[in-house]
């Protein structure tokens, strides 16, 4: 490989020196020619200028283009540029590389780097191709730019020269003109300054005339502007007469013009700007600001109490009161309004008072506001009749806003503050209005239901069952209780502008609405049911068992569901949280028990009621009876017929609101069984043939200790939700009492028979509504027993007559 192939092209690319010399011609005509080259000679040049030629246009496209040597080979520069062996390098020797890859590598080697760098030749010769082709618009343009320039220079040349000239002879007539003038502008100087001066000696020998014009004129601002330009003139200049006697003149004419002023001032017939501007122009003549400063005040208190009036005659009682939005619009618009141009002109024009004057004027706005607010109170508290908020709160958010601008005035007096007391104490009274209106629905309600339970029943017309009448007061009172959020929701509204208070946000929502109103309503209702548990001669003896029955079960469903779907309901509308220095939240859990304590109490009032009723017509069938001389029994009395017809009917009045309950198994022959005084061992041997003096005694002592060893009953046990307890704690009431009835009475045969007959017809019906059947054969045998035990002549009926005269019966 040749020396010089590593820069030169390599002769199998014939086409790529034509290029390179396109290239190096542009950048020739870009670069001018140089000094010393004539017309003729060549852009090529000798054999050593070519190189250096291409080598400029390289520079100058890898400058156009912001490429580094390194980026315009395509690699980054070598670790030593310096090295005479990088092709790449800027101190490359094509000798000491040829001899380099003679030294190291073999022919093939060799003969391979070569081909490498032909095929680079023939890149960059492509690459310059391409750079020419899409560049040489460019280099055109830039070439007869360049010319252009030239040409353009050269002539900016001649014309900066003419100017130059221009200037150099302006400067020397400007000169030579002032040279001239210097004389008269000194003198056209003086005459001005005389000409000025004379000018303000004319206005203040024409100021008296001009002041007594201006005053009969009524401009008393132009005459106080007047005298202000001319005070300091005649305080400096009065020693001298002519100026003292003008300014005698116009002290007399501005003491009239300051009464005129004082005059209209007092007049108060102007309003609040007028006002303010008199007090102003006052000030500029020099009058003491204490005592307008007072007087000021005195006229304001005069126009708004005023105001104040008007909004009071408004209440009165002859005239009907407006709605309270357009008493807050016109109170807003009147007095608040003035309030506002009155603390703004007094801030404007006694500035220089200090503190003492700003405290003067918020005693002032304190004073008037309070009455203000006091109208104000008045007539909100004539809207707590209504349910529906939403004209009261647009009038609370109307009033609050008017006063924001006050406020802001007069920090100092408090007012805002106060409209913001005014609006949480409203709040507060609506809180309570609404929960009174949730008490007396609650109460309406119940009154409904005990109309309908007390209404006479249509032949052929069934009124509402239990159920119905539950389900319409369960939807009532919820719908009363959404009806109420949904209006006290209205006071935390976004657009409302007190809704971002603190206490709207807080204190409102948690003890205001969650617990003041949803928790103080279901307190109050359970504490309304509880009153019906009162004991007989008092309001519970009056009251309806079925009513007992129903608010029962409704107090059941609120323990179920309705007390968390009312709180969840109302943490979601109103956001409730609870700040550190509020007290705690009612949990849901408290109110549930609290719910359910109030069911249990009354479905076991209820059962003592039922057991009452049953128990006094069973008292007074035992009472009321000869047991000693009645006849041999016949048939069922009327009064246990009643009983079981009583029992069915409480039955089916309970099933209509309570589950059917869990029942003991039944033994097959639970509607078979018969009493007899010798159904036990201990009857057999009490009235056995032996009979001795001592029986009684040893028949008493077997009895107790029988029942030493017998099952112990609690007639007054818990009763649980269902319809079997309720009829059980029912049932052992009854037979409890008929058992203490019959032990105070004292048998015959026949009575004991009857009661026997009695006995065996009630556990035929009574076993199927208990628990447990035994409890009803233990207390008829208790019955049975303890009438035998009374019984002088104890001699009991077959007990197949009895169970023929049962079921005759």
């Amino acid at each position: 490989m040749a020396p010089g192939s590593a820069s030169s092209p390599s002769p199998s690319l014939p086409a790529s020196r034509p290029w390179a010399a396109v290239g190096a011609m542009a950048a020739a005509a870009a670069a001018g020619p140089s000094p010393g080259s004539g017309p003729g000679d060549s852009p090529e040049g000798p054999e050593g200028e070519a190189p250096e030629r291409r080598r400029k246009a390289h520079g100058m496209l890898k400058l156009y283009y912001g490429l580094s040597e390194g980026e315009a080979a395509g690699r980054p520069a070598g670790p030593d540029p310096l090295d005479p062996t990088d092709l790449n390098g800027a101190h490359f020797d094509p000798e000491v590389y040829l001899d380099k890859l003679r030294r190291e590598c073999p022919l093939a080697q060799l003969m391979d780097s070569e081909t490498d760098m032909v095929r680079q030749i023939r890149a960059l010769d492509s690459d310059m191709q391409t750079l020419v082709y899409e560049n040489y618009n460019k280099f055109i343009s830039a070439t007869d730019t360049i010319r252009k320039m030239k040409n353009d220079f050269r002539k900016m040349e001649d014309e900066m020269d003419r100017l130059a000239t221009n200037m150099a002879v302006i400067t020397d007539f400007s000169a030579r003109i002032s040279a001239t003038l210097q004389d008269r502008h000194e003198r056209i100087t003086k005459l001005a300054g005389v000409h000025a001066l004379l000018r303000k000696l004319q206005f203040l020998f024409e100021l008296p005339s001009r002041l007594t014009k201006c005053v009969e004129l009524g401009a008393y601002g132009q005459a106080v502007r007047y005298q202000g330009r001319a005070q300091a003139v005649l305080q400096q200049y009065q020693h001298l007469p002519s100026f003292r006697a003008i300014q005698d003149d116009c002290q007399v004419i501005t003491a009239r013009l300051a009464q005129q002023l004082r005059q209209r001032f007092r007049e108060g017939g102007s309003g609040a700007p007028e006002q303010a501007e008199c007090v102003e122009l006052l000030l500029a003549l020099g009058e003491p600001a204490e005592e307008l400063c007072e007087e000021f005040l005195a006229h304001a208190r005069g126009r708004l109490e005023e105001e104040l009036r008007s909004l009071e005659a408004e209440l009165g009682p002859s005239p009907p009161a407006p709605d309270v939005l357009e008493f807050t619009d016109h109170g807003g618009s009147g007095f608040v309004g003035g309030l506002c141009q009155v603390a703004a002109a007094y801030q404007e024009l006694f500035a220089a008072q200090g503190p003492a004057g700003a405290e003067r004027l918020a005693a002032f706005a304190r004073e008037l506001g309070s009455r203000y607010f006091a109208l104000v109170e008045r007539r909100l508290a004539q809207e707590q009749g209504g349910g529906d908020n939403s004209l009261l709160v647009r009038a609370l958010d109307r009033f609050h806003r008017r006063l924001r601008a006050p406020g802001a005035l007069l920090a100092a007096a408090g007012l805002a503050e106060a409209a913001t007391e005014i609006v949480e104490r409203v709040a507060r009274e609506r809180l309570g209005h609404h929960l009174q209106g949730l008490r007396a629905a609650f109460l309406g309600c119940l009154t409904d239901v005990r109309q309908a339970l007390a209404a006479p029943r249509v032949a052929g017309k069934e009124g509402p069952g239990l159920a119905e009448l539950l389900a319409n007061v369960a939807s009532s009172i919820l719908s009363h209780i959404k009806a109420s959020l949904a209006a006290v929701h209205l006071f935390t509204a976004k657009e409302v502008s007190f809704s971002n208070k603190p206490y709207f946000r807080g204190e409102f929502c948690s003890q205001g609405v969650r617990e003041g109103l949803i928790v103080g309503f279901i307190r109050s209702m359970c504490q309304t049911a509880q009153s019906f548990c009162d004991s007989p001669g008092e309001k519970g003896g009056a009251t309806p068992p079925a009513l007992l029955l129903l608010l029962s079960r409704l107090c059941l469903d609120y323990e179920t569901a309705t007390i968390s779907y009312i709180l969840t309901l109302t943490d979601e509308q109103f956001l409730v949280q609870t700040p550190d220095q509020l007290p705690v939240l009612t949990p849901v859990s408290t109110l549930c028990a609290e719910a359910r304590e109030t069911a249990r109490r009354l479905l076991t009032h209820y059962v003592k009621v039922q057991g009452l009723v049953i128990s006094q017509m069973l008292r007074k069938s035992v009472e009321t009876r000869d047991w000693l001389s009645t006849l041999e029994p016949r048939n069922v009395r009327a009064v246990m017929k009643r009983v079981v017809e009583d029992t069915t009917a409480i039955d089916v009045q309970v099933g209509l609101l309570y589950e059917e309950g869990v029942r003991k198994a039944q033994s097959s022959d639970s509607s078979k069984r018969t009493f007899s005084v010798y159904s036990s061992s201990r009857q057999q041997g009490r009235y056995a043939p032996s009979y001795t003096p001592s029986a009684p005694m040893d028949t008493n002592l077997l009895s107790n200790i029988q029942k030493l060893f017998s099952e112990r009953i609690d007639v007054f046990s818990p009763v649980e939700f269902n319809k079997v307890s309720v009829l059980t704690g029912i049932i052992k009431i009854s037979l409890k009492t008929l058992l203490e009835c019959v032990r105070l009475r004292t048998f015959g045969r026949f009575g004991l028979q009857q009661v026997q007959v009695d006995c065996h017809f009630l556990q035929l019906y009574l076993w199927r509504f208990v628990a447990d059947e035994e409890l009803v054969h233990l207390l008829l045998d208790e019955v049975v027993a303890s009438a035998a035990l009374r019984c002088p002549d104890p001699v009991p009926m077959e007990p197949s007559v009895v169970e023929v005269i049962c079921e005759r019966g």
